[in-house]
Formats: structure tokens, sequence, C-alpha cells
């Protein structure tokens, strides 16, 4: 019990030593004696209590010994002293782990989590006072099994006080979805009284745990915002609310209260307190225990439910919980069909009747499908309720879908279920009616016989009329159009009625409010067994939105089309200027100790000029510029953006400065003098002479030197894009090149991908340029084709082969 103490005084400080008190004495008055003497009086009965729980422990281990050893009680007695003496362990702690061992239940599993953790920083408690704390629990609340007061007196006293909590309320669920607090442990007498009901519909921190059926753990009640009993006592305390329930139905919600914010607490402590509320839920369950074995005996709630199915007018269901070998809900048994039952897909009753659920309708497992519903009303008991829910199920593999109104409820252990299949007729009907209200349109039908016409009440909406008007007939329509579309009804009407022909006409009707709608009408002729023509009948539609929806097309395609001869003859100029300084097919260039090729492959789309650069020039220091670049964007602005900084890196090229004060002087360029314009590029430097190349990058992708079989890119040294801020300075690097050797610069055209990262690319572009072999010009010619790249921009590829 050392564990226990120890926890106790860390939640409960022990009170200052009478030492250091300063209050003065007094004598005691009769009515301080008389508060006195029932406090300890108090104290001795909850101590009694508790001892007598520890008893009962002891005896039922006892019991077990007995059992196990085939010996008398006072040799049971004898062997537990024994064993307590040769394991140093208490009475209590050594009663609990026979029990544990002799039961194999949840609170075994649950003390034996502890095992490994006794003892730790994690679990100061301990694996024996867990196991002593819920079996000291179990007996005291299976002793007050009948009081659920006593329950939450034994459950806060034994289990939850070393915890660190300070009151327990257990409610019990009401079928209407309302709570009712059936017992409770360390809440003032008035707060108690307060909370006896709470409504259905008020969140509260139980309702929370009963509405998602699991443990809910909330570190400080005031963040939430729900209330709940005590919150007024412990504002900023911590909660744990868990469902109670057994056999998949939920009695209850079992809710702790922390005076201060609670910690997040490990798995094992949570699996305690859902412990605790299994325990809850053997008192609170008013029905005798489940078992699987005879889950098909017939219940009295089965027999009355069969009665009241069979007196209903509409098709009902009864459901039984069916229950694996360790209490958990899998299914439910179709106990009973009614007579009046209609299967969603026309089976005959015998063949759902005796059933499971999810077998014959297994579509219903779907989320939130009617298994889910079903389910979740067994276990709160909280009838469901819906009009014009999709059924579906399936008829050799093939799913069907009908619509019904849905009504579940619980009752005791079984479940019933009502459902109304919306007949076909009325749906199709309704159907229509929802089409022509939508579509605006209306039918008639017109008797030539005798002179009647008939109208639905959208085709006097369409008219404008009232319902009391008598209806136009089409001999008419005339009458009420737009004078220029006289002669198209004249030829509608000559088709339908004189030619006795399917036929239909667009008018402008003029209705007597003022307002024009354009209309259209198709007809049909009805012909007697004598082919002569009877009856007319057709439909008219509003097609007002429709035509000034086309007028409007037409206006917009015309600017269009403008649009698009603009656009197309600025990609024209922007094309011809990147092919005037980079064609796509460039001769090799020869430079002092090297050979250059070059390999350029425009967009696919000529709308997406974009603006990649290149350039090759012996300088007149000797030195050979290598450069690549790209400017943001495409079209026009990305052409000439290109032009202006190729051209610009050529002229400063000239001074003999190097690559990073070259890169550094065109982003100043780029920054001030092309406007709105950003770029990437790599600018390099080579002496033939000692074959030294130093390079600086600007935002571009490195080089990749390729050395024999084997080729790697150069570092990514820092280098800021061009255009981004005014003045930058860039880094440069030196590498001396060997005879053989090949240097590739590119744009990103040749590698990118939407679906990968531009590492991976860059990997797939050193190990393609590794596996390649021959001259250079068929290297660059297997990397442009061996391209990943799905960007539809511009390629560029330049390879350096030094001599």
């Amino acid at each position: 019990m050392t564990g226990d103490t120890t926890r106790q005084e860390a939640v409960h400080p022990p009170s200052a030593p009478v030492a250091a008190r300063t209050v003065p004495q007094q004598s005691p008055t009769p009515l301080g004696r008389l508060v006195a003497t029932v406090e300890r009086l108090r104290r001795e009965v909850l101590e009694a209590q508790a001892a007598a729980d520890g008893r009962a422990l002891v005896e039922l281990a006892k019991g077990i010994l007995i059992g196990q050893l085939n010996c008398t009680p006072a040799a049971a007695a004898r062997q537990l002293d024994l064993l307590c003496r040769e394991s140093g362990t208490s009475r209590l702690e050594l009663a609990a782990d026979i029990v544990n061992q002799a039961s194999r239940d949840h609170v075994s599993e649950i003390a034996a989590a502890f095992v490994d953790r006794a003892g730790t920083d994690d679990d100061p408690v301990g694996h024996p006072t867990v196991s002593v704390r819920l079996r000291t629990a179990e007996s005291g609340m299976l002793a007050a099994a009948s009081d659920t007061q006593a329950v939450a007196d034994s459950l806060l006293t034994h289990a939850l006080d070393p915890l660190g909590a300070v009151a327990v309320a257990v409610w019990t669920a009401v079928p209407d979805g309302s709570l009712a607090l059936a017992g409770h442990a360390g809440f003032p007498p008035g707060e108690a009284a307060r909370w006896r009901h709470v409504p259905p519909g008020v969140s509260t921190v139980a309702g929370l745990a009963l509405r998602e059926r699991r443990l809910v753990t909330l570190p400080r009640t005031r963040r939430t915002g729900l209330p709940s009993i005590g919150h007024l006592q412990w504002p900023d305390g911590g909660r744990m609310a868990v469902p109670t329930g057994t056999g998949g139905r939920i009695h209850g919600v079992l809710e702790i209260c922390w005076p201060q914010p609670l910690a997040p607490q490990p798995p094992q402590i949570e699996r305690q307190v859902e412990a605790l509320a299994e325990l809850c839920a053997r008192t609170m369950d008013a029905a005798p225990p489940g078992d699987p074995a005879v889950g098909d005996a017939v219940l009295p709630d089965v027999a009355e439910l069969t009665d009241l199915a069979e007196g209903l007018q509409d098709p009902a269901v009864v459901l039984t919980p069916v229950l694996d070998s360790e209490g958990r809900l899998t299914d439910f048994r179709i106990r009973h069909v009614g007579s009046r039952f209609v299967d969603p897909v026309g089976r005959p009753r015998g063949d759902v009747n005796g059933a499971l659920l999810l077998e014959a309708y297994p579509m219903a497992a779907a989320e939130n499908g009617l298994f889910d519903i079903i389910e979740r009303v067994h276990a709160t008991g909280e009838p469901f309720r819906a009009e014009r829910m999709s059924l579906t199920a399936l008829v050799d593999q093939i799913p069907l879908t009908s619509v019904a109104d849905i009504s579940v409820s619980r009752h005791g252990a079984a479940v019933l279920l009502i459902w109304r299949i919306e007949d076909e007729t009325a749906r199709l009907a309704n159907l229509l009616q929802h089409a022509q209200r939508l579509g605006r349109i209306g039918g008639f039908e017109e008797n030539l016989a005798t002179g009647e016409t008939t109208w639905n009440a959208q085709l006097y909406a369409l008219h404008g009329l009232p319902a009391t008007a008598d209806p136009v007939p089409l001999r008419e329509l005339p009458g009420h159009a737009h004078p220029d579309d006289s002669a198209a009804l004249g030829r509608f009407l000559r088709a339908l009625l004189g030619h006795r022909r399917p036929s239909s006409v667009n008018f402008r009707l003029q209705r007597p409010d003022g307002i024009t709608r354009h209309i259209r009408v198709v007809a049909e002729p009805v012909l007697d067994a004598d082919r002569r023509l009877h009856a007319v009948r057709g439909a008219y539609q509003d097609i007002s939105a429709q035509h000034w929806t086309e007028v409007a097309l037409a206006a917009t395609r015309d600017q269009l089309a403008h649009t698009e001869a603009e656009s197309a003859e600025r990609n024209r100029l922007a094309l011809q200027l990147q092919h005037a300084i980079m064609p796509p097919t460039p001769p090799a260039i020869e430079a002092p100790g090297m050979r250059v090729a070059v390999r350029y492959r425009p967009a696919e789309t000529e709308s997406l000029v974009g603006g990649d650069w290149y350039d090759t020039v012996v300088l007149p220091s000797g030195l050979i510029m290598l450069s690549v670049g790209d400017v943001a964007g495409h079209g026009i602005e990305a052409a000439t953006g290109m032009v202006v900084l190729r051209n610009a890196l050529r002229g400063l090229a000239v001074t003999g400065a190097g690559p990073g004060q070259l890169l550094s002087w065109l982003n100043t360029v780029t920054h001030h003098l092309a406007k709105h314009v950003t770029a990437t590029a790599v600018c390099g430097l080579y002496d033939p002479g000692t074959r030294l190349l130093r390079w600086a990058r600007a935002g571009h992708l490195p080089p990749v030197l390729v050395r024999g079989d084997q080729a790697e890119a150069f570092p990514l040294i820092e280098g800021l894009l061009l255009g981004a801020l005014p003045d930058v300075a860039y880094s440069e690097r030196e590498v001396r090149l060997e005879p053989d050797d090949t240097l590739l610069m590119y744009t990103d055209g040749l590698v990118e991908r939407r679906d990968s990262s531009v590492q991976d690319s860059l990997g797939h572009l050193v190990n393609a340029a590794a596996a390649g072999a021959g001259d250079l010009d068929a290297r660059l010619d297997r990397l442009l084709a061996g391209s990943r790249s799905d960007t539809d921009d511009d390629t560029c590829v330049i390879g350096i082969q030094v001599g």
C-alpha cells in the first residue's frame, strides 16, 4: 500500500504541523463538539467500509485457494499468510494477484499492463496498487450493485482518489437523449441537486462522450465551453468521461473530475478508467448478462416486438444483437420480418428472416449507413427517424437503390426497424414535377373532338395567366405571339394539324403583363383507331435564358476571335525574335582547346514562347565565356527580357571581370533596367591554357561534369536569382578540367517534372549523362531524347568537350 500513500500525499498535501499554527486555541462550543463527532463518525464509517471491501477481496482469494488446493478455509488462510511472507507483499496485493490469475478478465489485462512499469516515474502507483485499487473497487461496487450512489462512493474511494480525482458522477442514458444523475461522490449536495436531469440537446462533457461513444479527456474544462456538474467548484480542472455499457449497449457515462488541469494521460491510465466504466456498467445493467452461446433464445423483448410488428401497417423488422466471445457487438440477427414486409430488391420474407443483417444487406455496412444507425440506436437508446433515405442492396453483385422513410427504435435488448419504400409511380410523378419546374417546362393536351384544352400548373406560370384562366388553344397562338413570328407558327400548325406530323417551333410570347418570353413548343398528333386526328399533346419550354445566353456567346466569340488574333501575332513576333537569336538547330561552335555543341528545343506550343538563352564567346583576354540562363514567364515579355540579359552579359564580359562580378552586374541590370523580370543563370570563364574553369550561379541548376564513365553535378553554391534584390554578391568556384572531359550546362526544361523534386530530377540527369557514350553530338541527342520533363517548357543544353 506504499504506492497509494505516496500518491495520496502528492494530491492532498498534509496540513501544516500544529506548532506552526498561530491561531489561538479556543474553547470548543457544543456545536463544534457535535460537528467534530459527526466528522469522526463519518471517517470511521468510511474506514469500516474500506476495510470491509478489503476483507471481501481477501476472502475471495481464500475461496480461490480452497478450490485450487482442495483444502479447508483455515489451511487457505495459512497458505495466504505464507505466500505474503515469502513474496514480501501485503495481503491485499497478494489477494488481488490471485484473483487476477484466476479470473483472466478485463481487469486482469489492465493490471498486467502495469507489470513492466511498476515503480517508474511515469507510473508512481505501480502494478500492485493498480490491482488492489481495481479489485477493491470491484468488491465494493458488487456489494452495492443495487445502489448506484454507493457504487460512486466506492469508485472514488478505492480507485479514483489515488489518481488525484476529487469527484465522480455516474449518469444514466435515457432513450429520449437526456441524461439522469444516478450516483455521485465528491460533489456538494446542492450542486448534485442542480444536475439531476440534463435535457436532450444540451451539450455537456458526459453528453460528448455519449455522442462520440468513446473516452473523452478534457485537460481544462473552461477552455471547452462545455458545462457539467462541478464546473463552478473546479472551473480550471480536468475531466474524463467514458461511456459505460455491456453487449454493445451504452447504459450511461462515468465522469471523473480533477481539481487542477489534467496532463496528458498514458494509455494504461485510460485503459484503467475504461475498466472502471466496465465495472460500473455491470451494476447499471438490469438485464441478465448476455451469453453468445444462448443468443438465439427467444427473449421477452423479441416476443413483444414481434406482436407489435405484426400490428403495424408498415414493413417492420425485429433485430437482436449478435455478440462475440468477448461480448463485443458484431452484427444483428433478423429475428422477425413483418407480414407486410417489402424488400428493397423484391426478395420474399423467407430469404431474409433469420439471416444476419450484414449478410442480407451487406451494403448497410457503408460509412454512416444503415448498420451504423442501428448500432447507434442500440447503444444509446435514442431513436432515429429519416425521410427519403437511400437503401442499397446487391442483386447478383449489382447494387440497386431504393428510397424509403426509416424509423429505428430500441426496446429492451432488441431493435425495431421500420421502413416505408417510396411508391415508384408517386416517385416518378414527383421527379417529373420537379424536372418540369427546373426546366421551366409546361405540358398540355388538346382534345380536338371536344375542344377541351388541359394545361398543368407550370404552363399557366409560363403564360403569365392565373390558374383560373382559360387555356390558350394552339390555333390561337399567333394572336399571343410577336407579329414577326406569325409565319413560323403557321408552318408549325400546318405540319401538326394538317400533315399530322410531330413538329416544333420557337417564337416570342407576348404575355398579358407586358413581358416577352422566348418559347419553344414541341407537339405530336394523337390518332384514333381509324387513323384520324383525335388530339394533340406536347410541351412548352421557356428558352429565354438560353436565347440571351446565345446572344452573349456570339458577342463573346467575336471579341475572343479579335483577342486570339492579337495574341497569335504577339506569339509570332516573340517566336521570330527567339529563333533569330537562338535557332532550334545551331551549328557546332569551335573554340580554342574545346568543342562546343548546342541543342535547343522550343516549347511544344507556340503560345509558350519562353526566355531560355545560351551564349559562348571568346573574349579579348583569350578566355572563353560560357553561359546559360532562363527568364521567368512566357511570351513577348520573356523573349525580350532574354535578349536584354544575353546581350548585357556579353557586353559586361569584355571588362575582364570574374563570373561572380558579372552576375552581380547582370543582377543590377535585371532589377533596374528590365521591368518586372526575374531570371536564373550560370556563367563560366574557361582558360584554355590552364584548363581552369571559374563559375558562378544565380538560382540556376549547377553544371554536370562527365569524366570517363562517371558523372557528377557541381555543388549548389550560394547565388540568388537575378532581379530579386538590387545588390547581390555571388560566390565563385574553380574546377580544373581534364582532356576528354565533357561539361553540360542546361536549363530546367531538360529535367523539371511536376511529380518529382529537383534533386530527384537532377539525379536522373547525372545517371543518364554517365551512361552515355560516343561523340559530343550523340551524347546531347540522347540526353534530349531521354528527357523526362513534363512542363512543356523550352529546353537548352550546352555540351563542352575539352580537347
